[in-house]
């Protein structure tokens, strides 16, 4: 099963933790969860209509207090970071009935230059940990100028990491969740997804039934205006990779006039219904593995094919290898006992297309697994998409990524018909993953939490200048995506990177990174419409 992220210490982990996206099977891949029942081919006309309005610019009276509130920072464990919490309101609509609290941590500005105010940042999910991604990368990977100047902030958005967690299952009921068949052959199987489904879900609601009904992006970035008054910014300056763009979206059109420079990379749509968005993310994983197939077969030990190989030949001697999988999982080395079986290796693959960087070793890892017999590779690309670690335990991603989405918009699909019912334009627009993520769509069917989102546009009219930035093959945020959202967002400027991978910004592109650091140290956005390779 699959989702979107605390915190591995590399750059490239960093960044795939960035997916809204997400889990592939488990929580439905990046925001692969939830959507109107309209069509798959375009958003319905009640999305298109609704739009975010922006909230009331006066602090409402029952608020100031959280408005208000004094910080105290003490060392948190990491050399150079501190950390704190702040209070939030459980429920906006009622601030009187509880609070929850919020890990936040910072990196103070090393100098010299002056100060610029605080830079928070957020790496996607839902579910990542902002803090783990903090500490672990931007706070001593991002540019020196940019950390110099500001300084580099991350909250944990409720429900997330260290800001009260939700939680659904232990690490042994996890592990069966995750071997769970996406890809059903009889009604047997379908039955044993959605049982699976079921016990998931079951897990989230009883562990935490009334947070699990005020976890949604909206309250999140709510959330986010609280912190920036406390850190005492009269103006939000934000980062956001994967979902962290539709965070910061969302920040934006409730909040157009403390919108200062925000930076969307790796956009996501607002006004798309999930079962679009999730069709549209599967073409995505389809670009992105033919990306792959036309590296990977210019290499001597190329498991798919030699130097005259299609993208479709490849397609079809991995899925091939898959169905061996799914009749005789194979050895794995694990100390638990697991088998690669065909869900646990096609995680591993999509792991890796987040980031051009892992095609080496996800060609080790099927070389091993598909000439070898040998699973270790590919197992071990699923558990780090996962967060899965040695002892077992799960962190709390792939709860929070369910969540989130699955209040966010209405689920996808309301039953297995209907997952049968859009069989083929999944598979067509992926004829590798298309089949597993059409069942992945059905998570949030069975959510004890009904949504409170639906799609809709955001405008932001009267926000800053704000950067949104697009990478052509990225798998899980589908360029046209970037496109959409820069032509709702009044004040955009799309930031277009031709290349592979998710996300853009400190992925080795000189262009991106400077026009970036430029807006962010400057104020100087792109003219609109620039490209970088």
């Amino acid at each position: 099963m699959h989702s979107r992220r605390p915190v591995r210490s590399s750059r490239t982990a960093a960044h795939r933790r960035s997916r809204t996206a997400a889990g592939l099977f488990a929580a439905a891949a990046l925001l692969v969860s939830a959507c109107s029942s309209g069509s798959v081919s375009g958003t319905s006309t009640a999305a298109a209509r609704a739009e975010l309005a922006a909230l009331p610019e006066a602090t409402p009276a029952a608020l100031a207090p959280y408005y208000g509130q004094r910080l105290s920072w003490r060392a948190c464990g990491v050399p150079g970071f501190q950390c704190t919490t702040v209070k939030a309101p459980l429920d906006y609509a009622e601030p009187d009935r509880g609070d929850i609290r919020l890990a936040v941590a910072r990196k103070k500005a090393t100098g010299p230059g002056e100060r610029l105010g605080s830079l928070l940042v957020n790496p996607g999910g839902p579910g990542g940990s902002a803090v783990g991604y903090l500490q672990a990368y931007a706070g001593i990977g991002y540019p020196a100028e940019v950390r110099s100047r500001y300084d580099m902030v991350a909250v944990d958005p409720r429900g997330v990491a260290r800001s009260e967690p939700v939680e659904c299952l232990d690490g042994r009921d996890m592990d069966t969740y995750t071997q769970t068949d996406v890809t059903p052959d009889d009604d047997k199987e379908v039955d044993a997804l959605v049982d699976a489904y079921k016990k998931f879900a079951e897990g989230c609601g009883a562990d935490a039934p009334r947070l699990l009904r005020h976890l949604s992006t909206v309250e999140a970035a709510r959330d986010m205006d609280i912190v920036r008054a406390v850190l005492g910014d009269q103006k939000l300056t934000y980062v956001g990779a994967s979902y962290g763009t539709f965070l910061g979206a969302t920040y934006a059109g409730l909040f157009p006039e403390r919108a200062g420079r925000l930076v969307l990379d790796g956009a996501m749509d607002p006004s798309l219904p999930a079962r679009r968005l999730s069709l549209d993310q599967t073409a995505g994983f389809e670009t992105a593995f033919r990306a792959f197939v036309k590296d990977c077969v210019r290499q001597p030990d190329c498991p798919l094919g030699g130097p005259r190989t299609t993208p479709e030949q490849a397609g079809r001697t991995l899925k091939e290898f898959f169905g061996k999988l799914d009749a005789r999982p194979i050895p794995a080395g694990d100390a638990d006992g697991r088998r690669l079986g065909e869900s646990l290796a096609t995680t591993g693959v999509i792991a890796a297309m987040y980031d051009e960087s892992s095609w080496e070793q996800l060609r080790e890892a099927l070389t091993s697994a598909m000439e070898e017999r040998d699973g270790a590779g590919l197992l071990m690309l699923s558990d780090s998409y996962y967060e899965r670690d040695a002892d077992g335990d799960y962190s709390n991603l792939m709860y929070a990524n369910a969540a989130v989405n699955c209040l966010d918009l209405p689920p996808a699909f309301d039953g297995p018909e209907k997952v049968r019912e859009s069989l083929g334009a999944f598979e067509k627009a992926s004829p590798v993953f298309g089949k597993g993520l059409a069942w992945a769509a059905l998570t949030c069917a069975y959510w004890p939490v009904a949504p409170t989102g639906e799609p809709h546009r955001i405008e932001a009219k009267g926000a800053a200048p704000i950067v949104v930035v697009g990478t052509t093959r990225d798998p899980a945020t589908p360029y046209r995506w970037a496109r959409s959202l820069a032509g709702q967002l009044s004040s955009a400027r799309l930031l277009t990177y031709d290349g592979d991978g998710h996300t853009a910004y400190g992925r080795g592109s000189a262009c991106i990174d400077s026009t970036i650091n430029a807006y962010l140290l400057r104020g100087t956005p792109p003219t609109d419409q620039k490209r970088c390779s």
